[in-house]
């Protein structure tokens, strides 16, 4: 149990410290972040885009609540666009 316990909080550590470096980034407008997770009511896999990783966080926990709930937070790199003339 202690081994257990202990892995999470160095995944967890590392977790908030990539998303640090992510929203850091996201500041510039250089990120989006895609939220992968199972709706549990359907049993499908669904993908939410966020602007924010905060929100993009908190989603996820919201989606991992359940006994059979998963999510998985991307950090996307924003591809500029054209406009068109």
């Amino acid at each position: 149990m202690e081994n257990n316990q202990n892995f999470q909080q160095s995944f967890r550590h590392d977790i908030e410290s990539d998303f640090e470096a992510d929203f850091n980034d996201a500041q510039d407008g250089a990120l989006y972040f895609a939220v992968t997770y199972l709706d549990t009511d359907c049993g499908r896999i669904r993908t939410e885009s966020f602007d924010d990783a905060a929100a993009a966080d908190r989603f996820a926990s919201r989606c991992v609540a359940g006994e059979d709930g998963w999510a998985v937070v991307d950090a996307i790199p924003a591809k500029e666009r054209r406009a068109a003339a």
